[in-house]
């Protein structure tokens, strides 16, 4: 209250205090006006109280606006005059920021809205030229794959083989494969699955192709063979020059493609690259010759005249793995693109086509092998024939010194280089070759 103001009995500052409770000035208003132990209470006067406090209040309001209701109007008046001028200062400048948006809108939203379709036009148009490129070499790759297998030519084709081609045919069969594989997004293959022409390309085209020149090679290393110890009259006779060049030749371009074409994955690297198809056909060679050779000579201990001329058929085939030996030594591993683009660090781990060889067999040389195989394997059928008894097994009891002559003469003579090869040096020694073959034989022959 001012200090102009008549001095009032009611206490403003209780009532407009923070901790005020309404509850608590009744109670202390009744309490205050009777006797707690009275029963019933008074409240009358207490109400009473509270009625005049309250008419006290409201004169007291009604004197102040009396008084004041010039200032008050005139406030009021102030106010709203501020409040119309704020408004037209507002207004004016929601119109200017309302232009102003609506020439941004124009400018900068509408032209975004183009631009962002002109953006995403622009990217689906770059990934159909970057699909259409992919595809494109994948055509490109597919016609030259026709072209070098046309070039392969041998048996039906009125061209020459052309033993190459199948090289040639397995780099291009592995640039298909590298671009197949690279499926991941942002990849050079990325979509080219859902190509209706690249799915056939793969189906009618890249795999029979693959299967053609993998068989191809695989009958080729199979063919091998550069002995010559056998001719037609039963007689020692010499290749030419140029028979066993081509034969070399022809077997490392197959042996190149199998290495090529052998499977691998994208977790693939130069120290875990096993070159299966390669292996699997060397070491089904070595396997045919080792059944050709235990059956005939089986067979030939059991009908001794025909003995010498077996011996030399089995020679003739160790002489076939001592040169396969030879040409595979000297075979280098070609440079794999799929590997070379799957590892960063790491070396060639073979530095020639033998090595990987010897390790899947678990030997050091082919010839030593194939002594030492055909030795374990004709033991039984040695003891099957003693145990048979007549005529054979007496006629081979009684010429057991010849047979273990000739048998370890078939041993050194098989384990030498064919003839159009000889002029390579070879200190090896093979007394444990020719002892194995002749206690698998004499052991048994008791």
């Amino acid at each position: 209250m001012s200090k102009d103001e008549e001095p009032s009995y009611i206490d403003y500052e209780a009532f407009l205090g923070p901790d005020f409770s309404a509850t608590s000035f009744a109670n202390t208003l009744v309490l205050a006006t009777n006797n707690p132990s009275d029963t019933p209470l008074d409240l009358s006067t207490p109400l009473s109280r509270v009625l005049f406090d309250v008419q006290e209040v409201d004169t007291h309001i009604d004197t102040l606006t009396t008084k004041s209701a010039l200032p008050l109007l005139e406030h009021t008046r102030d106010s709203a005059e501020s409040s119309g001028r704020i408004l037209r200062e507002v207004e004016g400048q929601v119109a200017s920021l309302t232009e102003s948006y609506k020439a941004l809108e124009k400018e900068v939203i509408e032209r975004y809205e183009v631009a962002e379709q002109v953006r995403v036009t622009a990217e689906r148009l770059c990934e159909t030229v970057k699909l259409g490129r992919a595809v494109a070499r994948c055509l490109m790759l597919g016609r030259q794959l026709e072209v070098r297998m046309s070039e392969l030519g041998g048996v039906g084709s009125a061209k020459k083989e052309d033993h190459r081609a199948m090289v040639r045919s397995a780099d291009i069969i592995l640039s298909l494969r590298q671009i197949f594989m690279a499926s991941k997004p942002g990849e050079e293959g990325e979509g080219l699955d859902r190509v209706i022409a690249v799915t056939t390309l793969k189906n009618e085209l890249v795999n029979p192709g693959e299967r053609s020149i993998s068989s191809r090679a695989q009958q080729v290393v199979k063919e091998f063979a550069m002995s010559s110890l056998l001719s037609s009259s039963g007689q020692t006779s010499a290749s030419t020059y140029a028979q066993t060049e081509d034969t070399k030749s022809r077997t490392t371009s197959a042996l190149l493609t199998l290495y090529l074409l052998s499977p691998t994955s994208a977790k693939t690297t130069l120290n875990t690259f096993e070159p299966t198809l390669m292996l699997n056909v060397l070491q089904e060679y070595l396997q045919i010759q080792l059944k050709s050779s235990l059956a005939s000579l089986a067979r030939a201990l059991g009908q001794l005249p025909t003995l010498d001329r077996t011996l030399l058929e089995i020679s003739a085939r160790c002489q076939n793995i001592v040169a396969l030996q030879s040409l595979l030594e000297g075979i280098k591993p070609p440079s794999h693109p799929l590997l070379d683009s799957s590892t960063t660090t790491g070396a060639q781990p073979w530095s020639n086509f033998l090595q990987p060889v010897l390790h899947a067999l678990d030997t050091s040389s082919l010839p030593s092998y194939f002594w030492r195989s055909l030795a374990s394997n004709l033991s039984p059928r040695v003891h099957e024939l003693m145990q048979r008894g007549g005529v054979s097994a007496r006629t081979l009891r009684s010429n057991k010194d010849r047979v273990r002559d000739m048998v370890r003469d078939s041993v050194n003579r098989g384990s030498q280089l064919p003839g159009a090869l000889s002029t390579k040096t070879v200190a090896v020694t093979w007394e444990r070759e020719a002892a194995v073959m002749v206690g698998s034989i004499m052991g048994q022959i008791k």
